[in-house]
């Protein structure tokens, strides 16, 4: 995947960005057997209110001129909090959303000291990703049917080497 770029989403692309986080989420909504989740249920006058928030800051992945995958990070003072990292279906497995989890860290301000995820206690595609780069289990939340898991990474703590074979 080394003909993606990465950039902050813009209005321009709020309709592209909704498609592909319902692509993707679909997934998710399939595995807890919920079709109301968030990402799934948000409009696009929401989203496009979301991406003019000051504090957020919404990262996309093109190929070409194709948003192919969307992470976004919401800044509180020291924390950064990620959510609504997505990828679309064609492309799922193939490192994208490495990628993205990667590029956040260079929109971070100076200031912050952890980056905080939650996803699904049952999506081990995500929990595997998130601990192979650093984020550690932190506590787990239910919320209706379903139950979340929470994951830190401290910043400034080295990058977990590659595993060497």
């Amino acid at each position: 995947m080394d003909d993606v770029r990465i950039d902050v989403v813009d209005d321009d692309a709020a309709g592209e960005l909704l498609t592909v986080r319902r692509a993707a989420f679909v997934t998710e909504a399939q595995l807890y057997g919920d079709p109301s989740i968030p990402a799934l249920t948000q409009t696009l006058d929401e989203l496009r209110a979301d991406l003019k928030r000051p504090e957020v800051v919404t990262l996309g992945a093109w190929i070409g001129s194709r948003l192919v995958g969307s992470i976004r990070v919401e800044l509180e003072g020291e924390r950064a909090n990620l959510g609504r990292l997505a990828v679309v279906p064609d492309l799922q497995g193939q490192g994208l959303g490495t990628q993205l989890l990667m590029a956040v860290l260079e929109y971070l301000p100076e200031q912050t000291k952890e980056v905080w995820v939650f996803t699904g206690q049952d999506s081990k595609q995500n929990l595997s990703m998130y601990a192979k780069h650093g984020y550690e289990h932190q506590y787990d939340q239910h919320t209706g049917d379903l139950t979340y898991a929470y994951l830190r990474r401290i910043l400034g703590e080295e990058e977990p080497a590659e595993p060497q074979g």
